[in-house]
């Protein structure tokens, strides 16, 4: 089966919704391949995976580590791997050695980052050196110490103007979609209607042209989840009760039974006793 690229993510614009999810490992990614357009490998693994307080702690060798086992673990889903902080604000040529290792190394399809206008001259720069970004604007979960929490965005429109102008920045650099996270629906649904390529909500009401969750939030297996998320099943409690009918197997015998447990052959057996 051939591989969604960043161009097949950007022609569903105007087509369809374009679903997608989070992965960290190769279980998630396998499970989930057939079912998504795009899978990405999000620095929220720090938080999801390592219960750090926030992205910030997430290093670039971790990053790289996780794409290895989504992206060997797919074969559909388009590939997008984030830039974790302080691995592209520095410069756009800082940017492009870090992003080009992450493809040299993952096979990824493309990578992301956060910010907008900011951030032009460093997209422009990358997707001019063939390197496929995903913009992202709105509530930027790198930026959760300058700005003192996880904040919704456009509840005011003064500041419309300031993330309208951020995704057509994001387009003209050659972005291939960008992804709105915590923003107003009417903020979201404006963006989208003004940029060519598609848009990824978050947070960000089903005005944009896709959907993108954090799987585990979806899946019921992190303690808190923001508003927007919507728990589809509550694996933990499966997990838990699967954990609680094993303890009680094992400190009775039960496990493993006879089913689960080598046996000699008899001929060997005999064969054995006899010396």
């Amino acid at each position: 089966m051939k591989r969604n690229s960043a161009k097949d993510i950007m022609n569903l614009k105007g087509k369809r919704p374009i679903v997608c999810l989070t992965a960290y490992t190769a279980p998630i990614a396998r499970a989930l391949d057939e079912h998504v357009d795009l899978l990405l490998v999000g620095d929220s693994l720090g938080m999801v995976l390592y219960d750090y307080e926030n992205t910030l702690s997430v290093t670039l060798p971790q990053m790289v580590e996780h794409a290895k086992s989504v992206v060997n673990a797919s074969s559909s889903s388009c590939i997008v791997v984030d830039l974790p902080f302080g691995t592209y604000e520095e410069s756009k040529e800082k940017a492009f050695s870090n992003s080009s290792d992450v493809m040299k190394e993952t096979n990824c399809n493309a990578i992301k980052l956060e910010g907008g206008q900011n951030m032009y001259q460093t997209v422009k720069f990358l997707t001019e050196r063939s390197i496929p970004v995903m913009g992202h604007i709105g509530l930027q979960p790198q930026r959760v110490l300058i700005e003192g929490g996880y904040k919704v965005k456009g509840k005011s429109k003064f500041e419309w103007n300031k993330f309208i102008e951020d995704a057509l920045s994001l387009e003209e650099a050659g972005a291939f979609s960008i992804v709105l996270e915590g923003m107003t629906e009417p903020l979201a649904a404006e963006i989208t209607s003004k940029v060519k390529i598609p848009t990824i909500g978050i947070g960000a009401s089903p005005k944009c042209d896709g959907q993108i969750l954090v799987t585990e939030d979806m899946l019921g297996l992190t303690n808190i989840a923001p508003k927007f998320v919507k728990k589809y099943i509550n694996i933990e409690e499966i997990i838990k009760k699967a954990a609680d009918q094993y303890s009680s197997e094992v400190k009775q015998r039960q496990f493993p039974s006879e089913k689960h447990t080598y046996q000699m052959k008899l001929s060997l057996v005999e064969k054995n006793e006899s010396k």
